[in-house]
């Protein structure tokens, strides 16, 4: 007759979860720690060929691809696609590190201590005794606190101090960023301090003001003129989106994802009418479209592979 297990007290099944609970935390760090293992691996003089080739210039075109499909993931609602990308993400931060502790520069424990003592440094009202009643107090904490760092390491950087250039709510916003990426974090750092429009009637006015003094350049003003209207009403459509609280590049991406699906729409409605779309007349392109509008469609398509 098998014999019956004493049932736990309570005791022992906190005792057990508390344990349970370290130990998936500390699988986190160890597999962490065997993933920097692999890529040391892949970089290491008997490695992969292509890894240890890398530098931190060729891989610049993977680390933007990364964030793009995290977001492609994220939109999808797969759970497990979305970790995968997260992954192949992180993937970009341990590679850069691993050349970066080669060259003799820094390694990932670096960066990682880096982010965590920001982290707590950025956060007083979490972490210290400053308070925040609300997340607008807590953004106008986060860029003061950020404008002193930038101050700190202007001053103890040789190369701010020859130049002599004085502070500023802009400096940090990298001018390598998508020109929409920049002029989203320039408008959004200008209204942290107040520096914004008190309706979004007051931006979309602003966008009308843009988009005539463009018709009125197009009406016999130069190349140059042209190109610096078509700017300012991109930007006034950057700024309106920001005030909105929409990111305009997931904006932008949604509505090219829209555009290339119907336009692909149109294509097939004209081969099964017997034509390529490029031999379709105008007025029947502009009844495929009204029809593809209608089918509707995913705002990411499936990615191909």
């Amino acid at each position: 007759m098998a014999r019956r297990e004493k049932p736990q007290s309570k005791k022992t099944r906190t005792l057990k979860r508390a344990a349970e609970r370290r130990q998936r935390e500390n699988s986190a760090g160890e597999w962490f720690e065997r993933l920097v293992a692999v890529q040391a691996r892949l970089r290491a003089a008997n490695g992969c060929p292509w890894d240890r080739e890398q530098t931190h210039q060729s891989l610049r075109t993977y680390l933007i691809e990364e964030a793009y499909e995290v977001l492609e993931a994220l939109e999808s609602g797969d759970d497990a696609k979305f970790a995968e990308e997260l992954g192949d993400l992180l993937l970009q931060v341990v590679f850069h590190a691993q050349i970066a502790r080669e060259d003799g520069r820094f390694n990932v424990s670096d960066v990682i201590r880096e982010i965590h003592e920001k982290m707590v440094r950025r956060h007083p009202h979490v972490f210290g005794k400053k308070r925040a009643g609300n997340a607008a107090e807590v953004l106008k904490n986060w860029e003061q606190i950020k404008a002193e760092e930038r101050k700190s390491k202007r001053e103890t950087s040789s190369v701010a101090a020859a130049q002599g250039a004085p502070a500023s709510l802009l400096d940090g916003i990298p001018h390598t960023l998508p020109a929409v990426m920049e002029g989203f974090q320039l408008t959004r750092r200008a209204s942290r301090i107040g520096f914004d429009w008190d309706s979004a009637e007051g931006v979309l006015d602003k966008l009308r003001e843009e988009s005539a003094e463009l018709q009125h350049a197009l009406q016999g003003g130069s190349v140059p003129k042209i190109e610096e209207e078509m700017g300012d009403l991109l930007f006034a459509a950057v700024n309106l989106a920001r005030f909105l609280h929409v990111d305009p590049e997931i904006a932008l991406k949604r509505a090219n994802a829209k555009f290339a699906s119907r336009f692909r729409q149109m294509e097939r409605m004209a081969r099964e009418s017997g034509s390529e779309l490029a031999d379709t007349p105008r007025p029947t392109m502009e009844e495929f479209w009204e029809r593809s509008k209608k089918n509707g469609q995913p705002v990411f398509a499936a990615k191909q592979r």
